[in-house]
């Protein structure tokens, strides 16, 4: 794999729940599911995803940010409200995610300093922001799934 990239791999494990594993030992599985009616509901689906990755990144980006300031922020929250509508095909799609972020500094000055920057330095945030291209390819299926994912039950 070429610097800079990682994989992460899912498998269905049963209606739409899936068993999604990371490239990393450390980190445990994680399930999805789609909302009633078409899952249970039971686990974040794809879109809460999305916007737990933007709050994340943009939380660990500002904390960066004080932290290489010299500046503490012994705790830090947000919150993410994403908007779906439906799209000329009526397909629904993400079309606004608003941020509200509450951190505890020591030092508003700093935070001021960071405020004026720190988005840009956020990963995810900034990549959904200008869109990604997502190349997609189709393979036929196979008896067992991608090497490395677990299954369910193992």
């Amino acid at each position: 794999m070429k610097e800079g990239e990682f994989k992460t791999k899912m498998c269905r494990v049963e209606n739409y729940k899936f068993r999604i594993s990371f490239d990393n030992d450390k980190i445990e599985d994680l399930i999805t599911d789609e909302p009633a009616p078409l899952g249970s509901g039971e686990h974040p689906n794809a879109g809460k995803l999305l916007a737990a990755a933007v709050g994340n990144c943009l939380c660990a980006s500002l904390v960066y940010c004080m932290e290489r300031s010299r500046s503490e922020v012994p705790k830090i929250c947000a919150e993410v409200t994403t908007t779906m509508e439906r799209n000329e095909k009526r397909q629904f799609r993400i079309t606004h995610m608003s941020v509200k972020m509450f951190p505890q500094a020591d030092d508003v000055e700093k935070l001021k300093r960071c405020r004026s920057f720190f988005e840009d330095f956020c990963i995810v945030t900034q990549s959904v922001r200008k869109g990604i291209p997502v190349d997609v390819e189709v393979f036929p299926c196979r008896l067992k799934g991608p090497a490395g994912v677990k299954e369910e039950g193992q």
